[in-house]
């Protein structure tokens, strides 16, 4: 029983080392190289107080004496480009509307909800557009025509092309909140665009550079303006304002 297990064990000492299949493994230590983090200087709310999207109200409030006026619809209040508020106040992110639209209170409670789920905790956020203040109104279904104008049915916050509806900024990139951008977005009612400061100075770029060295003089702003072909006879009165850049 001894001899056998001394021969067993002499046996195991004198086997060769076992190598790898692909060669000997030789540990190395390699190159590394990690960039420091970018320092923002922005301070942010120290608490959730002012860092996330308030509630808005889904009635304007009016004063006890007061009655809540209807109003026609007024599309020129979405026509033509936002020429006040399309600029980014903190340099940062946010989400600009491309085309003219209304937003109602489902789609600020919707944009309200996403952002404060999905967006960094570092983050804070906050509206550009104000509360739903437009009343529209509606008739009952299977009502004759005539009795005057409707109730007020809803309220509803008028959008034009350029505008910004929410802003988004704190220590981070702009890859941590792309993807909650583009959501809200992708959500709104009308087309709407998730943009930084970089991307807002590179379409104002592309648009300058565009009119500068266009090569073709028959631009829709000359035609219009000289009425080559009689198009005053069948263009709408917008076309006329903003040469068929906006509807």
């Amino acid at each position: 029983m001894f001899s056998r297990s001394l021969l067993c064990s002499t046996r195991l000492s004198v086997l060769p080392p076992c190598n790898n299949v692909f060669g000997t493994t030789i540990q190395a230590a390699g190159l590394r190289f990690f960039p420091p983090p970018i320092k923002y200087d922005i301070e942010t709310p120290p608490d959730t107080r002012g860092k996330k999207l308030s509630i808005q109200p889904k009635v304007p409030q009016y004063p006890p004496q007061m009655r809540p006026f209807k109003m026609q619809k007024k599309l020129k209040f979405m026509r033509g480009p936002e020429l006040v508020l399309n600029k980014l106040l903190h340099k940062q992110y946010g989400v600009i509307a491309l085309v003219g639209g209304r937003m109602r209170y489902g789609h600020f409670e919707m944009v309200r909800w996403t952002c404060g789920r999905k967006l960094p905790e570092k983050a804070f956020s906050l509206w550009r557009v104000d509360a739903p203040w437009q009343p529209v109104t509606k008739k009952g279904a299977g009502q004759r025509m005539g009795g005057g104008k409707g109730s007020i049915d809803h309220y509803v916050t008028p959008v034009k092309a350029g505008r910004v509806i929410i802003e988004v900024g704190g220590p981070l990139e702009y890859a941590e909140v792309k993807k909650t951008l583009e959501e809200v977005a992708h959500k709104l009612p009308f087309p709407a665009m998730a943009v930084s400061q970089e991307m807002l100075d590179q379409m104002e770029e592309n648009e300058r550079y565009k009119e500068e060295h266009n090569e073709n003089p028959y631009t829709m702003k000359y035609i219009i303006q000289n009425n080559l072909g009689g198009c005053h006879n069948w263009i709408s009165p917008i076309d006329k304002l903003y040469f068929g850049k906006y509807t």
